[in-house]
């Protein structure tokens, strides 16, 4: 994930946490340890875009990751200076 962020955006900061040990046993845990992530990334090309627009262009960086590897993600996506 982190290569395809960096690749696709830029970032200024990105930080991709694995959240996959708080969900252990829940929905959608493969008992992989990889199952559900937080994606924190500020980039330039955020700026100006609504979340909603922001979160497709962070989904369509990933391709197949979520909803078929990725059970779960979270988002944050902003501008530098929000």
């Amino acid at each position: 994930m982190e290569r395809l962020l960096q690749s696709a955006f830029s970032p200024s900061f990105l930080a991709v946490i694995n959240d996959s040990g708080k969900h252990r046993g829940h929905s959608g845990d493969d008992g992989s340890g990889e199952s559900h992530f937080t994606v924190d990334i500020v980039a330039d090309i955020f700026a100006g875009r609504s979340r909603v627009e922001r979160q497709r262009m962070i989904n369509k960086a990933l391709g197949d990751l979520p909803g078929q590897r990725v059970h779960a993600l979270s988002i944050r996506a902003r501008a530098p200076g929000e």
